[in-house]
């Protein structure tokens, strides 16, 4: 792969900060999850997952 060509994640992100652009309104209707893990990445979205799930744990083990 060449230095001078987008990866898949650059252009869509590239892409959505377009369409942000041209229709802010769009994105009034709250961002979604496919928004948050798009930014994060995997190792951010597998970090996430552990958190929530340990976050549910300690939960059912407290209350």
């Amino acid at each position: 792969m060449k230095n001078d060509q987008e990866t898949p994640e650059r252009r869509r992100e590239r892409m959505r900060q377009e369409e942000l652009k041209r229709n802010p309104s769009g994105s009034m209707h709250g961002s979604g999850l496919a928004d948050l893990v798009g930014s994060l990445g995997w190792k951010g979205t597998g970090l996430l997952i552990l958190l929530i799930l340990a976050g549910i744990i300690l939960a059912t083990i407290f209350f």
